[in-house]
Parts: C-alpha cells; sequence; structure tokens
C-alpha cells in the first residue's frame, strides 16, 4: 500500500519536483524537474513510480513503470537519482518482479542492500581469461560446445525446440556447486511460467536459483528493465566472490517490448521496427558477464533468441550471435524427428569452449564431429535403396549409436567424466558390435573420480565388453538391402553391422 506521507517528505525534502502533463499508454510527460538525471527513479503521489528518460529543459519524458494509467496533472517528486533494485543473498530462492517485489507468496523480501541496473561491464584490465567448464549435464552440449563460465553464448531456435528444458537440467545440473542461477522469464504464458517453477522445484533448482519474472501483457516498462535489474542481482553476488549464471530468457521479447515503448515514445524506428540503439541494448548488457581478476569469480550470461521457422539471419538473432561468445542452435526439424536435446551440430559453435578441455576432451570431440560427419554421409547414400559398402555400414551403425547415447529425456543428467566415459565407450565399438545403450547409461551412473588416462581406458574396455553383443554378420555376406531403420537417426542399431573395427581416429 502506497505511504502519503513518504512522497510528502520526498516534497519537503526539496527534491525535484513537477506535474504530468501528458500521458501516451506507458509513456509520461513532465513538466518541472529542471536538471534531474537520466535514469534517475521519480514516485508520483498515486504510488506509481517512472523512469527518466529523456529531459528537454523544462519537459521530462518518463517512461511507466507500473502502468500505462496516470492521470494528468497528477504531481511528480524524485526519489532517487538512479532506478534501484534490491539486491543480495536474500533474493536467492525467491521469486520476485524487475523491480524486486516478491510473486511467490512468501512474504516480503529482507534485503539491506540496493543497486543501480545500468551498471557499467567491467574494464578490460579488470578481467580475467576463461578457463573452466560450466557443466550442463547434457552430453550433446558439454561435448560439442562446452559453455565456459564467464562466457556468453546464445541460445537460439523455433518456439517448443527444447530450449527451456535444456535450461532447466542445466540450471539443476548447478546444485551442489556453489553456484547461484538467475533466471530471468520475459513475456511467457502463465501455463510456461508454472510449469518452469515447477520444474525448478521438484528439481531442487530453486535452491540456488533467483527467478526474475516480468509479464509483458502487464508492464512494457518492467519487461524492458527485467534483464537489467537481474544482472544487477546477479553483479552483486559476482563481486561479493560468487560464481553465477544468468538466463535471459528471453531477449526477443524483450526486443518487442523496447520497440512498442519506442514507437510509443515517436523515435525513429530502423531495421524491422526496432530503435536504433537495439544492438547497444543488448551489448551493454550482455558484456556484463565475464571473470574478474581480484577474486577469480564469474558470471556466465546465456540470452535465449527466439528464431521462426528456424531462421537464425533475421535482426536480432544475427545481432546477438555477433555479440555472444558462440551460439547454441536448437533445430525443430531435428526435435520432430525425436532427437532430444534437437542440437544443430553443424551450426552451433563454443568459440572459447577449447579453452576448458584437455587434450583427452579435445581428441574427443573431433571424433565424434567426425564419426557424426561420416554417418550423415552414409544416411545421404541409404535413401538410394542400393547396397551400402562396410565402411559406409559401419558409419552408419556407429552415428546410430552415438545418437542414441546423446539422447536425453529432461530429468537425465551425467557429469563430465559419464559423457566422456560413454561416448568413448561408444568409439571404441567403432559400429561394428550391437551395443546396449541404456543398459551401458545405466553402468556409468556409478563412476566416480579417474585419475588417468589409463583409468579410462580400461573401464571403457571393461563397459564394452559388459554391454557389446557379438559382431553381427557383415552386408556382404548377407542380401543387400537398406539396413533397417535408416530413415529414423534416433539411435536404433541397424541391422546390417561389419566386423571390422573402424574407430574414427
Amino acid at each position: 500500500m502506497f505511504d502519503d506521507q513518504h512522497f510528502q517528505k520526498l516534497v519537503e525534502a526539496d527534491n525535484l519536483t513537477g506535474e504530468v502533463v501528458a500521458t501516451n499508454s506507458f509513456i509520461v510527460e513532465v513538466k518541472g524537474l529542471e536538471g534531474v538525471r537520466l535514469g534517475a527513479e521519480v514516485l508520483f503521489e498515486d504510488g506509481q513510480r517512472g523512469l527518466v528518460r529523456e529531459a528537454y529543459g523544462d519537459r521530462v519524458i518518463l517512461f511507466n513503470i507500473d502502468s500505462e494509467h496516470v492521470e494528468p496533472g497528477t504531481l511528480a517528486v524524485v526519489e532517487n537519482d538512479v532506478l534501484s533494485v534490491p539486491v543480495g543473498k536474500g533474493l536467492i530462492g525467491r521469486v520476485v518482479s524487475p523491480i524486486g517485489k516478491p510473486l511467490d507468496g512468501k512474504g516480503a523480501i529482507h534485503s539491506t542492500q540496493t543497486s543501480g541496473i545500468f551498471n557499467a561491464a567491467p574494464g578490460i584490465m579488470a578481467r580475467s581469461p576463461l578457463n573452466e567448464q560450466l557443466a550442463s549435464g547434457v552430453a550433446a552440449v558439454d561435448m560439442f560446445f562446452p559453455i565456459v563460465l564467464g562466457q556468453r553464448i546464445a541460445i537460439l531456435g523455433d518456439s517448443k525446440s527444447g530450449k527451456s528444458t535444456f535450461l532447466s537440467q542445466l540450471s539443476a545440473n548447478q546444485a551442489g556447486t556453489g553456484r547461484v542461477v538467475i533466471y530471468v522469464l520475459i513475456g511467457k504464458r502463465k501455463v510456461d511460467i508454472e510449469h518452469l517453477l515447477s520444474g525448478l522445484r521438484d528439481s531442487g533448482a530453486m535452491d540456488h536459483t533467483i527467478v526474475v519474472l516480468a509479464d509483458i501483457f502487464e508492464s512494457l516498462t518492467q519487461s524492458y528493465l527485467a534483464p537489467y535489474a537481474a544482472c544487477s542481482m546477479a553483479e552483486n553476488l559476482w563481486y561479493a566472490g560468487q560464481d553465477t549464471v544468468i538466463i535471459y530468457d528471453d531477449l526477443s521479447s524483450h526486443a518487442e517490448a523496447y520497440r512498442q515503448l519506442s514507437l510509443l515514445q515517436e523515435v525513429d524506428p530502423g531495421r524491422d521496427s526496432y530503435p536504433g540503439d537495439m544492438f547497444y541494448a543488448h551489448s551493454s548488457l550482455l558484456e556484463r558477464a565475464g571473470k574478474l581478476k581480484d577474486n577469480g569469480k564469474t558470471l556466465t550470461a546465456l540470452p535465449v533468441i527466439v528464431t521462426p521457422n528456424d531462421d537464425i539471419t533475421a535482426y536480432l538473432s544475427t545481432s546477438i550471435m555477433s555479440i555472444t561468445d558462440g551460439q547454441i542452435i536448437f533445430d525443430l526439424g531435428l526435435f520432430r524427428q525425436g532427437i532430444r536435446p534437437a542440437v544443430n551440430v553443424g551450426l552451433s559453435v563454443s568459440r572459447v569452449g577449447g579453452q576448458a578441455q584437455n587434450v583427452r576432451q579435445k581428441h574427443l570431440t573431433g571424433n565424434l564431429f567426425q564419426a557424426l560427419a561420416k554417418y550423415h554421409q552414409a544416411e545421404e547414400f541409404s535413401h538410394f535403396g542400393s547396397s551400402l559398402s562396410k565402411e559406409s555400414s559401419t558409419d552408419l551403425a556407429l552415428g546410430k549409436q552415438l545418437y542414441q547415447a546423446l539422447q536425453q529425456p529432461p530429468e537425465e543428467r551425467h557429469s563430465l567424466i559419464q559423457q566422456e566415459v560413454l561416448l568413448e565407450t561408444v568409439l571404441l565399438g567403432g559400429g561394428t558390435t550391437s551395443i546396449d545403450i541404456n543398459g551401458l547409461k545405466e553402468s556409468i551412473k556409478k563412476i566416480g573420480a579417474l585419475k588417468d588416462d589409463k583409468d579410462f581406458d580400461h573401464l571403457e574396455e571393461q563397459l564394452l565388453k559388459k554391454h557389446s553383443d557379438k559382431p553381427k554378420p557383415s552386408p556382404a555376406d548377407t542380401p543387400t538391402e537398406k539396413p533397417a531403420g535408416t530413415q529414423n537417426p534416433s539411435g536404433e542399431t541397424p541391422d546390417g553391422d561389419k566386423d571390422k573395427t573402424n574407430a574414427p581416429s
């Protein structure tokens, strides 16, 4: 409930005052407030708040933070020189609005610290090189496109292609690491919000997560402010000595909110009707991530962009990809084929991922790319319905086994060592034997720490012997027929395998 006395005290303290003279939805024009600072927080006498956006002499343009309804003639007073939000460990485990109001029914937020939301990024001399991997628990990402602590890596894909599922897995996988996840939800449907929150609670991820929720249908201004406010919450923990991971889900909705506010403000539209400073709005946000030299802690940023019809050449997609250090692209076509997670191996990339991998992991990644490239080539030949060579049949069988090993339902997560053993064991089979992938996954759950390469090699040989069958007849010794299941790269073992090992080098 609004405190009239607080407004009166601000006026009596000789803070700058003014009067609302015009409104246009969330855009408010105030006469007075001469000398006010851009970005200042203004309090209206009806309890609503505004953000100073532009100043022209004795007329000031504000974004109404709370609603689009403020009456002309309403008095206004400057409350703070900068718009601030509550920060600190008291927010962990809570669901809050972009301005720090609790939305989870658990009572007030007990935090004595506040921070401005438009903070500058650390300078280059304050940063340190990135060298430690952020494990998501998803093999298709960790082994192919490693995310490094402090990295900015974009998550792109069409709606319902598995982006949110992957991010939920990543959030849950941070349990026990001491890292805090800040999850920003912008413009989501209520059913999607409830599904995500219930998933975070069920997995235990909510215990180390701050959820910042902005409803684009209630306040465009809060949807615009949400990622900046959430980043300030993350920065406070980061500077205090804690690794943090922030997920912006999604910046497409954020850009739409900013575009609507800019059009209401009569700003000249640019490409796709976005304002001319759209690139700056996102770059200034994402550049706040990194690794600090003084305490060695990291802030990792994962911006999400929706790509309708899998078109990654649109304005927002190309803009975000040019800002970040890589992108993981989820393909709706692969998703519909039953490949989960539907990561597009050909278009995704992690530009700094190799910095966090050892020699063995880099060798494995190279072998995986090579094996899948051969698989896709063999699959193209199989469509002609003619007989395949022994080498192509082996490549086809190995690729199917790898895809089956990479399949992960939302509740399934593996450590980096478990992922490495799983995939190296499949590669060790070379596509010449039938491997019980499900049994292999059960076995690797018991794996602990492994000291050196000899431990890896010995364990993988044992696992392959335990979960593989005898070699099947070679296609050359049986009637020539296209291997079964070649139209569905879901990981099933084809009928025709060969007896000659040809593991990728």
